[in-house]
């Protein structure tokens, strides 16, 4: 593994807690609490909290501004809004907005966001369509503020989790699709894909072809390792193979759903380096960690989940040390879940490829 180069400037967000010198201050994660009263963090308690590298500044994006939100374009009248944390898509036209995820972090900021575009270059504001990039609420649950008669456009599998999950703040898409969909409006077009499950069964693909731009959500993270135990996605084996999918489209800019910036192609290879080597890594320690200690402790007990959770814990350790201290300092939060990560991928292993380690087949 080689060392990789950061990219961008160091950035800072403003958080909800009143004041603007308090919010030039305070990481931009406390923005998703919300107001904190004063004195509510033991100073002990807070003192015993774990200490994690800095944030690389190629993992930052742009200031924020006062009301929490920043909006740019990323070329013709394609916009994106993020508040740090988490990022939506806009496509302004003549005939209206559509508008591609509802995050509840940004909320009515995304239409303050798209406010300021559309006024600047005489359009109409209105939101005409919404797309669901995928059913989780932390993505759409802010799709009711947009009122009843938005185009709320899914795949077909969206409508069918949403109708299990019943939230009033996640409306049921109006339109479905199975495999493809292409959306036109003024002028513009945005076409929709599924290729099958990845970080959950309804991700879709939306490629804006004029613009260049793919925003797939929950796959990549753009100057940071993924979410925890890889994006907490339903089927492993998919979605690192939607790595590789996404590669096939033409684009140049990548909007990944989280965090503070958008990606390039550099960075979805950065990400993919970075799962081969958790991949190798995780193979290899499943070959050399000895199982022998944790059955002669636990055995005599019968505690088979105490076997198999410190072996598995220690399989995950000396997996993911070489990983973590290898891309800290390269990619954001390397050292917070990789360790996560490794633990994910080992149970992928075992149980979608058969590699059984010491559990194999009995002779």
């Amino acid at each position: 593994m080689t060392q990789r180069p950061g990219r961008l400037e160091p950035t800072t967000r403003r958080t909800l807690l009143k004041g603007a010198a308090v919010a030039a201050t305070v990481p931009a994660v406390a923005g998703l609490l919300g107001a904190v009263p004063a004195g509510t963090a033991d100073a002990a308690e807070r003192d015993a909290l774990p200490e994690f590298a800095p944030v690389p500044a190629g993992a930052l994006g742009p200031t924020p501004n006062a009301q929490g939100y920043y909006v740019g374009r990323i070329r013709g009248h394609l916009y994106w809004v993020t508040d740090a944390n988490y990022q939506a898509m806009f496509l302004t036209t003549r005939e209206g907005v559509v508008l591609v995820d509802a995050p509840p972090t940004l909320g009515h900021n995304l239409l303050r966001a798209i406010g300021e575009v559309t006024e600047a270059n005489g359009l109409p504001d209105k939101v005409t369509h919404l797309v669901y990039s995928h059913s989780h609420a932390d993505h759409i649950g802010a799709s009711a503020i947009l009122g009843k008669h938005v185009v709320r456009i899914a795949h077909s599998e969206t409508r069918a989790l949403l109708q299990f999950d019943r939230d009033p703040n996640r409306p049921l898409p109006t339109e479905t699709f199975d495999d493809h969909y292409v959306l036109e409006v003024g002028g513009e077009r945005l076409e929709l894909a599924h290729h099958g499950p990845n970080h959950s069964p309804d991700n879709i693909y939306i490629y804006a072809p004029t613009q260049k731009t793919l925003m797939l959500v929950d796959v990549f993270y753009p100057g940071w390792v993924p979410y925890k135990n890889l994006a907490v996605s339903e089927d492993i084996p998919a979605w690192v193979k939607a790595h590789d999918v996404a590669m096939t489209y033409p684009w140049h800019t990548l909007v990944g759903g989280h965090n503070g910036r958008l990606g390039a192609r550099a960075d979805a290879e950065l990400q993919k380096q970075y799962l081969t080597d958790l991949d190798t890594a995780v193979r290899n320690a499943m070959a050399t960690v000895d199982p022998t200690p944790y059955i002669d402790k636990y055995g005599p007990g019968n505690n088979s989940w105490a076997v198999f959770k410190t072996y598995l814990d220690a399989v995950a350790r000396q997996a993911a040390d070489p990983v973590t201290a290898e891309y800290t300092g390269v990619l954001a939060g390397a050292d917070v879940f990789t360790t996560d990560h490794a633990a994910t991928l080992l149970d992928s292993l075992r149980v979608n490829t058969g590699i059984l380690g010491p559990f194999g087949v009995h002779s």
